[in-house]
């Protein structure tokens, strides 16, 4: 005898939590993105276009599927077709793998995800499962996902920036002596400024095209030859300058990207070049990556940051400072190891 099977018959829809184990990691994320305010969610309200997802239902469905090991946009969206604990979560909508990544990289998303760490804290301390007298603070580095052949040096780009300020510099004052150019106001008498070296560009085109309409006016080979002849040290110099415009406002863009860091890769400017822990051939490797700052108490992380120093010196205080600001007041005793000390 088998147990009543009958694809035909009609079921009616029930609620999808009686089929959860009352152990289930969905309640758990449902229970914590609840205690979430509803004034975290304010910024996601649009007056206009169509009714979005609540961010509560994007969250519960993301945090879900982290716990499943799942990132990626696309599964995330399978998964709401074929688990029933997603199909909870999500209260049967099913948000695209588009509109999800969209979620995810909003701006006020780390937002409700730093809340979630709290409210988690909040809840830790209420079940009695941690105390608050102490937190425990370690770091990791963590490879990006980047080439290891997209760095860029600090000490070369400042080399080349030099090299570009002397070679810019005497050949401007090699036009100024030779009444080429006017001398133009500088900022600063050590270098040209960008806009200087803009400002000369032009000056040197208008030369350039002067000389160029005086030979296709002339009718007189000889005097065209002469004309040729003069346009050609100022052709030179105004390519010069056309050059050292876009090597001088690429260094400066370089400059600014790496604010107090020595590197950083081309196709992630966030990422540091950093030595990687070994790797399963024991070989330690050079690459693009972030230092991952963790603070944790009873094997619960309470708190997060991420740094683009590759040590942990400088990102001890920076790091307290992020967890007293949006986190939770720092405890009485905070514990770290060597690594932390100048």
């Amino acid at each position: 005898m088998f147990k009543n099977y009958n694809m035909n018959q009609i079921i009616l829809p029930l609620d999808l939590s009686i089929t959860l184990q009352e152990n289930d990691i969905a309640f758990t994320v449902h229970d914590l993105v609840e205690q979430i305010p509803q004034e975290a969610f304010a910024s996601f309200i649009k007056g206009t276009g169509c009714p979005a997802y609540h961010p509560r239902i994007m969250m519960k469905i993301i945090l879900c599927a982290y716990t499943q090991s799942v990132f990626s946009g696309r599964k995330i969206e399978a998964l709401l077709k074929d688990s029933v604990r997603m199909m909870w979560l999500a209260q049967n909508h099913r948000p695209t793998y588009r509109t999800i990544n969209r979620f995810r990289v909003h701006p006020d998303a780390k937002v409700l995800l730093r809340e979630c760490f709290v409210q988690f804290r909040c809840h830790l301390i209420e079940k009695q499962q941690i105390d608050d007298e102490a937190i425990f603070i370690d770091g990791t580095q963590i490879e990006a996902n980047a080439n290891k052949f997209t760095f860029v040096w600090r000490k070369p780009v400042e080399k080349y920036s030099q090299a570009l300020i002397e070679k810019s510099n005497l050949i401007y004052d090699d036009l100024v002596q030779q009444s080429i150019l006017p001398a133009i106001e500088k900022e600063s008498p050590e270098e040209l400024s960008a806009a200087e070296v803009s400002a000369v560009t032009e000056k040197l085109g208008e030369v350039v095209e002067e000389l160029t309409q005086k030979i296709e006016s002339s009718d007189d080979v000889a005097e065209r030859k002469k004309l040729r002849s003069e346009r050609k040290q100022p052709k030179q110099w105004y390519k010069q300058f056309q050059d050292f415009l876009l090597r001088k406002l690429k260094y400066q863009q370089d400059m600014d990207i790496f604010g107090d860091r020595n590197s950083y890769s081309k196709t992630d400017p966030d990422a540091t070049f950093m030595r990687m822990k070994d790797d399963y051939m024991k070989n330690g490797q050079l690459k693009a990556g972030y230092n991952v700052q963790i603070a944790i108490e009873g094997q619960y992380t309470l708190a997060y940051d991420i740094f683009p120093n590759p040590t942990d010196t400088r990102t001890f205080i920076p790091f307290l400072d992020q967890i007293e600001q949006h986190f939770f007041q720092l405890p009485a005793y905070i514990v770290a190891d060597a690594g932390y000390l100048k």
